[in-house]
């Protein structure tokens, strides 16, 4: 009962603070040159407008095929390299150099080149998200491993754990809070990964519209993707809280004491 009242003013509290904002985004939106800014109203008008056209959907899937092809590279990378370099010390200092120096250069630097190589296509743009994907999660990876509780692993191997039992019960679910932390942030990096390198291709995706509707100065048009990519980010985000919620149970009981 505790929890529902207090999910219900939650909701409340953000629904009030959504009425307000948009409230007074329509107010003055409505009294600035609409080639300069826009309002809530124009733009759903222009959402309708580019749905009922089918553009919206058919950049938007070109978008989000680059997206989740560029994420499900980064895990399968990612993950199993955290852990490795995590574990053995050797894998740690023979690829700790590269991983150092492929994180603090910035990747807006990479992507002219990247699209030299691979092109226009969705090769070249799954890459961008695949590398602004990867750093975040492998670097949370590793510290998941790394900080395990080592009082659990002494109780794991009194009780005779094999390596086996030690991995599935003990180190992957204490690290799991940390890799879902890192799935959160390479998912918003992955977001701008995607619309950067869609910036620097032009011919599809929602990049391709914000482009295409700021040279017209079609600014309800422009702020239809932005809208929708806001979307999708806090979407991902509220699905990784969930998930993580069902995971790991026990972080989150931690949180609330």
């Amino acid at each position: 009962m505790q929890i529902r009242e207090f999910l219900s003013k939650d909701l409340t509290v953000r629904g009030i603070s959504l009425v307000i904002v948009l409230s007074a985004w329509e107010v003055y939106g409505r009294s600035v040159n609409p080639i300069l800014f826009t309002y809530p109203t124009a733009i759903v008008r222009a959402f309708v407008e580019l749905a009922q056209k089918g553009e919206l959907w058919r950049y938007g899937l070109q978008s989000l095929q680059v997206l989740v092809y560029g994420v499900l590279m980064g895990v399968l990378v990612a993950v199993p390299m955290g852990v490795l370099t995590a574990r053995f010390r050797v894998i740690d200092k023979a690829t700790d150099i590269y991983v150092n120096a492929l994180y603090a250069t910035p990747m807006v630097a990479i992507v002219p080149l990247l699209v030299l190589w691979f092109g226009f296509g969705i090769q070249a743009k799954t890459i961008v998200v695949f590398l602004f994907t990867v750093f975040p999660l492998l670097i949370n990876t590793y510290q998941g491993v790394k900080n395990v509780d080592k009082n659990l692993l002494e109780v794991a191997r009194s009780f005779c754990s094999s390596e086996r039992q030690l991995w599935f019960d003990v180190i992957l679910p204490s690290a799991l809070p940390f890799i879902i932390a890192g799935f959160r942030l390479a998912v918003g990096r992955a977001l701008v990964g995607m619309v950067l390198a869609e910036f620097y291709t032009s011919i599809a995706g929602l990049g391709y519209l914000i482009v295409r509707y700021s040279n017209t100065f079609q600014t309800a048009k422009l702020f239809v993707p932005i809208v929708v990519l806001m979307a999708l980010g806090v979407a991902s985000m509220e699905l990784l809280k969930w998930v993580e919620r069902k995971l790991a149970p026990w972080n989150r009981a931690i949180e609330e004491k």
